[in-house]
């Protein structure tokens, strides 16, 4: 008889053509479906681990990039919350010196025409009286 190793939950069946009485062989062969079934019950167990490791990897890994994320749009709201309240800053300087501008070319204009208010005065004057 050739004594064979059985796997039950893989359904292979290994035989070994080595001449050994039946009293041997099948003490080796439950030996050998033994220990078969105990590699078997060992790697589930690890691949089991190992599954779980996966989801825990996982859910680490959304958790923290779920947090990066956070931080990101936090610190992007931040970032444009400062870069309006510099352009309104930039806004209300420019308006100044706009108003400024206005306001010195306004007393030219206003000094300019206080100038010729007298020559207009005399002028109109002039007009009325002679006409």
């Amino acid at each position: 008889m050739v004594p064979c190793i059985i796997s039950m939950q893989k359904n292979l069946v290994m035989c070994n053509p080595i001449n050994i009485s039946q009293e041997e062989g099948e003490k080796m062969s439950l030996e050998a479906i033994e220990k078969v079934t105990q590699v078997e019950l060992n790697l589930q167990e690890r691949k089991t681990t190992a599954e779980a490791e996966a989801r825990q990897l996982v859910a680490n890994a959304e958790r923290e990039g779920f947090a990066l994320l956070e931080c990101t749009r936090s610190a992007a709201a931040e970032n444009a919350k400062q870069m309006l309240k510099q352009a309104e800053e930039r806004a209300a300087q420019r308006a100044s010196e706009i108003g400024r501008a206005a306001e010195a070319e306004s007393a030219a204009l206003r000094e300019a025409a206080g100038k010729y208010l007298e020559e207009a005065a005399e002028f109109i004057v002039e007009r009325v009286v002679n006409h």
